[in-house]
């Protein structure tokens, strides 16, 4: 076969934006690639647990060795590779790939593993698109003659329906929404993926791909620099007959365990595949999960004359016909006045017994067809076609209704013929749709072209809510809805209605009143359907496309489903998300938990087996499948005996345990993940040597649990999901996932990534454009929350600059002779403290996976400390401290290393010379920070601000003519004005807030009028009462007292004003300071610079404060 990875080697996408120079990021490119083979070269990334040769294993515990050798074992979700990566992959992968980083740094036995998915049906339905394509092309497609073709075709995105049921939970995005591609062929599509033409016809082997993909990704993943154990690799399927064991095993011990059940259920269903469509087999509605209504069977007492000529001799002559509107309401079927139907649609009339026929859509009919609804399972019989404004005035019969001698069939204009049977039942009293449709047709029954009494048949009270017993007709009223054409407002008060009804709502009428709704709903439905006036029925909650091109339907199919949802196991994962008692499952936000609690509130069984695409064979259903997301649920414990089993991905090599997958029998697998111990039979049965199964369970056992886990949100819908249940069915709790960290989708240049619009690119695209670190810190700076993050171009390729200056910087100090050697108490002072203040932030965000805050604290902000340092020296006229600049470079390559370890490590060895990689290296030990020092930091860095806008507003009032004695284009002088005490007032409102504060209450023990009599006693009340509020604030927010009372500087500030006059007449080009010491009160003050008392002539004195000095420009003479 051809190499892939010398074909990709010369194949780039388009650039976004283009660069001008490169030469600065060749440079650094030419580290990366140096550093990435010395790092391969030494296997830095190879982990393995302590050995039982050296800690036998029970001579300790598995948690007690876990804590004598502290590890960190982390996992993405693993690609699926038909495809390149692109960067949103890079962008999850970068989660675990810096807390590797930074772990290592703390001494943690790292296990970083990366493995292939290539189950499902996307590989398989693409080979076999192109085995028909070389048939009718030739292998090279030189037959294909474009001019022949039609326009290309667009795959248009999903189309945004509302959502039917507003109590269930739903992800707002998926992968698939951003998945269409303009093109017809799939040939076209490979030569847009850089899949050089002669080659294509090869992949219409499946196995092809698996040989093609997987080799890439780790390509991209070496040159992205990434720390992974390459010896644990693998793929999926059977093409691993290691893995494919591990996945029988699995799936045996589920079905043991009763997790797996076998029975008639309703699934997505694909007419044209003949299967179930999972998830990862669509090329659109991943996510999309069947829609169950209840259908209502509305006989037909009388058709209107149009209904009749249309089916005059068409249906037997006692045939029973009937509407069927499906309704996610049976509850209120007791308000029913009406059926609509759409007078735009030609419905169907299909026979679904002998003599009895339903209106519906033909969409309608091939959902039914496969549900057991009609008489021959797959067959649709049609009778006739029917349009809607022939059915209307017909008289129905409405079940349950009060309405006994029947309801009117009414137009309704904005039925969907993609949603639900195409018939609507009106119940005006509870939903705002169908009260605002009545209202207006019987104001406008001429135009319709109806009776006018046919809509006004009484609406009756049904149900009680806090807000109406005819909560419909109060909320359209509320909402001043006018009509049906006010769909904003509808779309609001239908969402109040139905959460309002179904959880504070009682019913008033039927066999279950006074029943809240929530409990009489399953009741009433069940009624309905036993007394055969209804019966299930289901459709897909929005459209879904196989990867094979079928439109999606629901089919009721005997079939293995794996039982989610199921009471008990469900309540041990709710308990476990909560995480009430803090050893639960850690989400790092409470976003992200409550989208874990409520798929945990919905999700219920999960279609297990299907007959196509690629994947295990069921034990003991071998013509099945296991579907795509069911066999990668648990695989994160493969990674630890990978190894162990097989050198290749495919395990066609046997591994370090020299043994076949023949011997890797189900209780071998039981015994290496702590389910049982080792016995005699199992040796017997496996021939495996005693000594390498407890080299494979002190793998497992020592790097399990799993410690992080990152994926996109989107897949908290099944496959995060499927991962907790999994592993609380299978493995002990002391093994069950530490913590799953998702983010949001990526954004490129602030747009949605798509193919189709050019915004796009793969990590190959972004290292090549790049390089490995600036892309790395791009992503970094991209952002961490479950919210949509932003990779921006500019950063990455401001981010070479930066680097390059920095490194230039550092080799430039490596070799200077003219650094001062002594400490001075300011300039080097401040600098050493805020090098380890920004330090210890790095650590803080690092540990909490926060890296675009570590990032801002180790590089932007460190960096911008060593340049105020280096200004202030320079304005000092001192250089700067060698024993500070070294350590600065230590710092900054420490801590940037687990987001940009090439640099970092240039950096340590090339420039500090150290003798070993930095991927060994610790995190810096710092100093506590003196909070006097970073008082005194954060006061130099407002003064400076504050001496630019005072200068700024002086200026302006010259501009306005309100001052005439400053110009700053002349020689100027500063004048600042500091004070040590606090206006009086102010120190006298402090003494009051002590009086009339309880501390241990946080409450004041006077009333607010009393206190504000005794600020206006104190005087300055305009100024005295905000004042007294900020303290209050303080204090019932819980900051102690004694801060709050206690007003003093933590600084010098005398001192520190006067140590910053040669940057500040640097910087402002000042040719004079004065520096005064002023009291309230006094009209004189003291001068720190040349001593002896000056008087004061200016009021702006008075507005300065402890901390915050007052700043007068004047002019003098040159």
């Amino acid at each position: 076969m051809a190499d892939p990875v010398k074909t990709a080697e010369g194949l780039q996408s388009a650039a976004l934006k283009d660069l001008k120079g490169t030469e600065k990021r060749d440079s650094l490119i030419a580290i990366e690639k140096k550093y990435q083979q010395e790092w391969e070269r030494q296997k830095l990334f190879d982990a393995n647990a302590p050995s039982t040769a050296d800690i036998p294993l029970h001579s300790i515990t598995a948690a007690e060795l876990r804590e004598k050798f502290p590890k960190f074992f982390g996992t993405i979700a693993f690609p699926y590779t038909n495809g390149r990566l692109h960067v949103g992959h890079a962008f999850s992968f970068s989660k675990v790939e810096f807390h590797a980083g930074y772990n290592r740094m703390k001494g943690l036995n790292v296990l970083w593993p990366q493995g292939y998915h290539c189950t499902g049906l996307p590989i398989k339905a693409c080979a076999d698109k192109l085995v028909k394509e070389v048939e009718m092309f030739g292998q090279e497609f030189e037959r294909y003659n474009e001019e022949d073709e039609a326009a290309i075709e667009t795959v248009a995105a999903p189309t945004k329906r509302e959502r039917e049921d507003v109590t269930k939970f739903t992800a707002k995005k998926g992968k698939a929404a951003a998945k269409a591609v303009k093109m017809k062929y799939q040939f076209q599509i490979m030569r847009a993926m850089g899949i050089p033409l002669q080659q294509i016809h090869l992949f219409a082997d499946p196995a092809y791909w698996l040989e093609y993909f997987p080799p890439l990704v780790k390509l991209d993943l070496s040159n992205f620099g990434s720390r992974i154990d390459w010896r644990r690799q693998f793929v999926t399927t059977d093409a691993n007959p290691y893995f494919d064991a591990f996945v029988r095993w699995q799936m045996i011990r589920l079905r043991e365990l009763n997790k797996i059940k076998y029975g008639k259920r309703h699934t997505i269903y694909s007419i044209k595949d003949g299967q179930p469509c999972m998830d990862h087999d669509r090329s659109e509605g991943e996510g999309v999960n069947p829609q169950l209504y209840v259908a209502i069977k509305m006989q037909v007492l009388e058709f209107a004359s149009k209904a009749r000529e249309t089916l005059q001799g068409k249906l037997p002559d006692d045939a029973k016909v009937y509407l069927v509107p499906a309704t996610l309401r049976a509850e209120t079927m007791y308000g029913q006045v009406a059926c609509f139907v759409s007078p735009k649609i030609t419905y169907g009339v299909y026979e679904a017994a002998p003599k009895e026929y339903y209106i519906i859509t033909e969409r309608a009919a091939k959902n039914m067809a496969h549900q057991e609804i009609f008489a021959e399972e797959g067959v649709i019989k049609k009778a006739a076609d029917i349009s809607g404004s022939d059915l209307m005035g017909s008289l129905v019969n409405a079940p349950l209704s009060f309405h006994k001698n029947g309801v009117r069939v009414l137009p309704m204009e904005s039925i969907l013929e993609t949603k639900g049977t195409g018939v609507v039942t009106c119940v005006p009293s509870d939903s705002p749709d169908d009260y605002a449709t009545i209202t207006d047709l019987a104001k406008k029954a001429d135009y319709y072209k109806i009776n006018k009494e046919w809509a006004e048949l009484e609406i009756v009270p049904i149900i009680q809510t806090p807000t109406s017993d005819l909560l419909a007709v109060a909320l359209v009223k509320k909402l001043k809805i006018a009509s049906p054409k006010d769909v904003k407002q509808l779309k609001e008060a239908k969402e109040l209605a139905y959460k309002e009804g179904f959880y504070q709502g009682h019913m008033l009428v039927g066999d279950f009143k006074g029943e809240k709704v929530a409990d009489a709903k399953p009741k009433v439905r069940a009624q309905l359907i036993d007394a055969g006036l209804a019966f299930e029925y289901a459709e897909p909650e929005n459209k879904v496309v196989s990867r094979s091109g079928d439109e999606c339907t629901v089919a009721l199919m005997e079939q293995y489903y794996i039982d989610y949802g199921e009471d008990s196991w469900r309540a041990v994962a709710t308990d476990f998300v909560e995480n009430k008692d803090g050893n639960g499952l850690n989400t790092y936000s409470s976003d992200a938990r409550n989208a874990f609690m409520g798929v945990l509130d919905w999700l219920k069984q999960w279609a297990l087996s299907r007959t196509y695409g690629l994947g295990s064979k069921l034990p003991w259903a071998p013509e099945y499948l296991v579907e795509s997301l069911s066999d990668s649920t648990i695989y994160m414990s493969y990674y630890t005996i990978a190894h162990y089993l097989h050198k290749d991905m495919f395990g066609r090599e046997k591994g370090t345990a020299n043994i076949t997958p023949e011997q890797m029998v189900d209780e071998v697998w039981d015994y290496i993940f702590c389910r049982t111990e080792l016995t005699n039979d199992v040796l017997t049965k496996s021939k495996i040597p005693k000594e390498t199964l407890e080299s494979m369970r002190r793998e497992f056992e020592y790097f399990y649990p799993l410690d992080l886990r990152a994926s996109g949100k989107d897949l908290i819908n099944n496959h995060l999901t499927f991962f907790i249940y999994n592993h609380i069915a299978l493995f002990p709790r002391e093994y069950w996932p530490k913590s799953v960290r998702v983010n949001g989708h990526l954004q490129l240049n602030g747009e949605k990534m798509s193919k189709s619009t050019g915004n796009f690119m793969t990590l190959d695209d972004v290292v090549k454009k790049f390089g490995a670190d600036a892309s790395r810190i791009a992503l970094a700076d991209a952002g961490d929350t479950i919210q949509d993050s932003n990779f921006v171009e500019d950063v990455a390729n401001n981010t070479i600059l930066r680097l390059h200056t920095l490194k230039e910087w550092c080799e430039e100090m490596a070799k200077a002779e003219d650094l001062r050697a002594e400490m001075n108490d300011f300039e080097d002072a401040l600098f050493d403290n805020e090098m380890n203040a920004l330090i210890q932030e790095a650590k803080h965000h690092y540990e909490d996976t926060n890296y675009k805050l570590a990032l801002k604290s180790c590089f932007y902000d460190l960096i911008n400390a060593k340049d105020a340092y280096r200004a202030s020296c320079v304005a000092a006229g001192i250089t700067m401290n060698k024993e500070l600049v070294s350590k600065y470079m230590r710092l900054q390559a420490l801590s940037l290393a687990p987001i940009a370890p090439h640099w970092a490590e240039y950096v340590w060895l090339e420039v500090l010379g150290e003798s070993k990689t930095i991927q060994v290296a610790r995190w810096p030990e710092v100093p506590e920070v003196n909070a006097g020092l970073s008082a005194a930091r954060a006061y130099v860095s407002t003064t400076q601000s504050n001496i630019t806008s005072a200068e700024s507003a002086q200026v302006k009032k010259m501009a306005k003519g309100k001052q005439m004695n400053f110009d700053p284009k002349k020689p100027k002088k500063l004048t600042i004005f500091i004070t040590k005490e606090y206006p009086k007032w102010q120190s006298q409102c402090i003494e009051l807030i002590k009086e009339t504060w309880d501390e241990a209450t946080k409450t004041q023990r006077c009333t607010d009028k009393e206190l504000s009599g005794r600020i206006a006693k104190i005087g300055k009340v305009k100024e005295a009462m905000p004042f007294v509020q900020l303290l209050k604030k303080r204090l019932r927010e819980g900051e102690p007292a004694s801060i709050v009372m206690e007003r003093k500087l933590a600084f010098d500030e005398s001192k520190t004003i006067t140590a910053m006059i040669p940057s500040l007449k640097r910087a402002a080009g000042l040719a004079s300071v004065d520096v005064f010491l002023v009291t309230e009160g006094s009209k004189t003050a003291s001068d720190l610079l040349n001593g002896g008392d000056v008087d004061i002539k200016t009021p702006i004195a008075e507005l300065a404060v402890p901390g915050q000095p007052s700043f007068l420009f004047e002019n003098i003479e040159a």
